[in-house]
């Protein structure tokens, strides 16, 4: 099936808006109302319930989620289908607030039914909660109640949570809760060190320990040398190194940028494979794997490779259908290797090939940030993302219903779990993060200079709106509206704080002001 014909059979559960939505006033709840009416009714069972059940998410996402509003009727669908099936994964307990990954029971999660695995992108999806108590007992779960249960689940994976609190941090803007967390991240890392750092000083893992197994290069047992827990170490040596200077702590940033020169050296010498053109898992035994993998472009991700033509020509890959690109989304490995798609599928984790939400949200990520912090961007460009993105939302369906599970058929979306309860609901990626951080461009900064850099293609949409974004205490309004007749508030690009414009242009286009 390809891609056009993906569109015609969606059509009929993503339906455009009614003429009610397109008036010129804010939609606010009337456009919410009729998703929550429309996920609840395709949810009757609810067969879990954690903190906020069915009948009150409206009332919930009324209160906490950023509103938004946008011709392309599949983005903005899913952009609150997320948020709903997100606060289904939102725990109350007498330790705090948890977000889980499984909505049902998982045999190898901790007390709580949490996993760390997604940790990164559930703290990135969170932030944009207008209660930010949620994502700081989550925060302060990992660090503070885990090591206290018997059953320690925090390091069962890699993850960049170092990277995740600042840039929760640049969000909420809360320094208190940060200032108690610097002796915990400095400690994490130690610990990271201890238990995964090789010879040379490169971190190794086991691809199940990545949350990627039985992919091509991986093992269970050989101690790899993988893309991911070294980007994922560079961003949290990064993000340390960026809080000494905030608090200015000298012998924090003496000590952890060092870390992060290093990781950013050895990974352009250890790992880039220049006749492939391509990030790679360098063996234990020696050599690289022979697979190009969607693990080659979390570098991005942290901004860890040089800004190079060399490097950027890997981006050509997703472009490339014996690449990564397929009918429904970006495939985990290169779709000529001849171990593609060979694990068993359907039966367990398969990452040599299959199209899982969590890589496709690091790749859409990673390429966000090549087009927006880099001068050599290779043949990428906003259409390319704002397509894949668009595929992305689309891929949201199972059984003519809206629905995210956790791994993808590639060829026709076919949801390789089923229906299993497992797989419902898996709060395993993100994707509101990806529209407010990315497509709309609002990037946190940790000083009260408000930026905006929008990676929407010149002329795809004519208007749009993000309102009650929570930013360092306010709330803002972000609205884009070529004609001026859309939403009443004037033509061009606007960017309000608690109801007063701080920042405007007449075109799409970075924005800076003063919050």
């Amino acid at each position: 099936m390809n891609y056009r014909i993906c569109i015609i059979a969606f059509l009929s559960i993503l339906a455009f808006k009614p003429a009610s939505a397109q008036q010129n006033t804010f939609p606010a709840t009337a456009d919410l109302k009729r998703y929550v009416e429309e996920f609840n009714a395709d949810d009757r069972e609810e067969a879990v319930i954690n903190m906020v059940p069915n009948a009150q998410s409206l009332e919930w996402l009324s209160q906490n989620i950023p509103l938004f509003d946008c011709p392309d009727s599949a983005i903005e669908r899913i952009y609150y289908f997320r948020w709903w099936a997100y606060r289904k994964h939102i725990k109350h307990t007498p330790e705090g607030h948890v977000v889980t990954e499984f909505i049902t029971p998982a045999n190898h999660a901790g007390k709580y039914n949490a996993i760390s695995s997604g940790l990164g992108h559930q703290i990135n999806e969170g932030r944009w909660l207008r209660n930010p108590q949620y994502i700081k007992d989550y925060i302060n779960f990992w660090f503070y109640i885990d090591p206290k249960h018997k059953v320690q689940r925090f390091h069962a994976f890699s993850s960049w949570i170092h990277d995740a609190v600042l840039d929760h941090y640049k969000v909420v803007y809360d320094k208190a809760f940060l200032t108690k967390l610097v002796p915990e991240l400095d400690a994490d890392y130690g610990k990271w060190e201890q238990e995964k750092q090789a010879p040379n000083k490169m971190f190794w893992q086991f691809d199940v320990r990545d949350a990627m197994e039985e992919s091509i290069s991986g093992s269970r047992k050989e101690k790899h040398i993988r893309p991911t827990i070294n980007s994922y170490m560079y961003g949290n040596a990064k993000a340390m190194v960026e809080i000494a200077e905030l608090f200015k702590i000298d012998s924090l940033k003496s000590k952890y940028q060092p870390k992060a020169d290093f990781l950013k050296k050895a990974v352009h010498e250890k790992l880039w494979d220049d006749t492939a053109s391509f990030f790679k898992v360098l063996y234990e035994k020696g050599g690289l794997c022979d697979a190009r993998e969607a693990i080659g472009f979390i570098p991005w991700y942290f901004n860890l490779p040089e800004d190079k033509a060399k490097y950027a020509k890997q981006w050509d890959q997703i472009l490339d259908t014996n690449g990564f690109n397929a009918p429904w989304g970006l495939t985990t490995a290169e779709r000529r290797h001849p171990l593609f798609r060979t694990h068993g599928s359907g039966h367990g984790c398969e990452w040599d090939g299959a199209v899982w939400p969590y890589a496709t949200t690091q790749t859409l990520k990673g390429l966000s940030n090549l087009l927006t912090n880099y001068k050599h961007k290779g043949n990428m460009t906003k259409q390319v993302f704002y397509d894949e993105f668009h595929k992305y939302a689309m891929s949201h369906k199972m059984n003519g219903k809206t629905y995210i599970g956790e791994y993808q058929d590639e060829k026709n979306g076919e949801w390789l779990k089923g229906d299993h309860p497992r797989s419902k609901f898996y709060n395993h990626s993100s994707f509101a993060d990806l529209i407010i951080n990315d497509l709309v461009g609002l990037k946190p900064r940790a000083d009260n200079t408000l930026e905006i850099n929008p990676i929407l293609p010149e002329g795809q949409w004519d208007w749009f709106y993000l309102d009650k974004v929570p930013y360092h205490g306010k709330l803002l309004t972000i609205v884009w509206d070529k004609t001026g007749t859309k939403y009443g508030k004037g033509k061009g690009f606007r960017v309000f704080a608690d109801g007063k414009e701080i920042a405007k242009a007449n075109k799409l286009k970075k924005l800076k002001g003063k919050i």
